[in-house]
């Protein structure tokens, strides 16, 4: 594969603590020799797990941000066993642009895995991670919420992988978030995920959609930097006392198309059963109205089969096709082991 045309200021084999950058070329109209400056934070001590801890793959999902900040600032190569890497945000642009995608290149961050040294800054990113970042990591954490289009149950998640042995050190690494619920999804909107490309290289890859929405309480932005902390403690990588759990997870999983349900048509969507709630089979979760035909009904969205909603449409206003609603359904023993 091509090499890499990022230049990084971080050594990293160097024992201690680092902060440093990622420097991405790109041109604009008023730099033709611009970078774009991603900060990242590494700290090595001896012997042990390598993790890399990220977040802001979506910028307008802010609690990891914060979580991955906090650890940058507080943590000491004392506090480490082996290596921990600190990226608090990939797309900066969109971070500041509070929006999904990078205002820079137009691209999902998430959707261009394994990514192109000569492409855009995303891809280039993505090259950077898949080839270096990835190859020194044991366990690979990448935060995420709803971001302002979708409302979750805060949740640490995973993929179902077939690797049983990689699976279950992901279910235990999901447990050690302390999240009541934890969730195992599909992919439906495309491909070319981080944690694909992660767990496709044997990581062990723990992800999160901790809430949603522009608001974030401090239940979530402490359940998101306590759980950050205890699967370090898990894995061995930060010294400290794991957690216990206040009671059992329960998991439950969305693994069938139909599980996620998507507006037939465009219009003013109202969410009727909040997120956790359970459902039964066809029940009506949402209703689309339509601003311009108030002699017209309301078109349901049902639920496609009894579960509870994980997640829930944030914005009022719906395009056809768009996500409104989540049904999971609780995971079989035997998946779990």
């Amino acid at each position: 594969m091509q090499k890499s045309q990022i230049h990084s200021t971080i050594d990293w084999d160097k024992p201690g603590k680092q902060h440093g950058h990622l420097y991405i070329p790109y041109s604009y109209n008023l730099a033709g020799w611009a970078n774009l400056m991603v900060p990242v934070t590494m700290l090595k001590n001896g012997a042990g797990p390598t993790a890399l801890v990220l977040a802001g793959n979506h910028g307008d999902e802010y609690p990891g941000q914060v979580a991955i900040l906090r650890l940058a600032r507080e943590l000491t190569p004392d506090n480490i066993r082996g290596r921990v890497i600190l990226i608090p945000c990939l797309t900066i642009p969109a971070s500041k642009a509070m929006t999904r995608l990078s205002p820079l290149d137009g691209k999902n961050f998430n959707r261009v895995f394994p990514g192109n040294a000569s492409g855009t800054v995303s891809e280039m990113l993505a090259h950077f991670l898949t080839t270096v970042l990835f190859p020194l990591a044991d366990i690979v954490i990448d935060i995420h919420t709803g971001g302002r289009s979708m409302d979750f149950v805060p949740c640490a998640t995973m993929h179902l992988v077939d690797d049983l042995a990689q699976r279950r050190k992901m279910i235990e690494g999901t447990e050690a978030w302390n999240s009541d619920i934890a969730f195992m999804y599909a992919d439906v909107a495309g491909t070319g995920l981080l944690p694909v490309e992660a767990e496709r290289q044997g990581k062990i890859v723990i992800t999160t959609e901790m809430g949603g929405g522009e608001i974030v309480t401090p239940a979530v932005h402490r359940l998101t930097q306590n759980g950050l902390r205890n699967v370090l403690v898990h894995f061995g990588v930060l010294r400290g006392d794991k957690a216990p759990r206040p009671k059992p997870v329960r998991w439950v999983q969305a693994l069938d198309r139909e599980d996620y349900r998507f507006a037939p048509e465009s219009g003013i969507y109202e969410n009727l059963i909040e997120c956790g709630s359970g459902v039964a089979t066809g029940q009506t979760v949402g209703l689309i109205h339509f601003l311009e035909r108030p002699d017209r009904e309301p078109v349901a969205v049902t639920a496609n089969a009894a579960g509870i909603v994980i997640a829930t449409r944030g914005p009022s206003l719906v395009t056809q096709g768009d996500c409104v609603a989540c049904i999971a359904h609780d995971v079989p023993a035997e998946v779990l082991g």
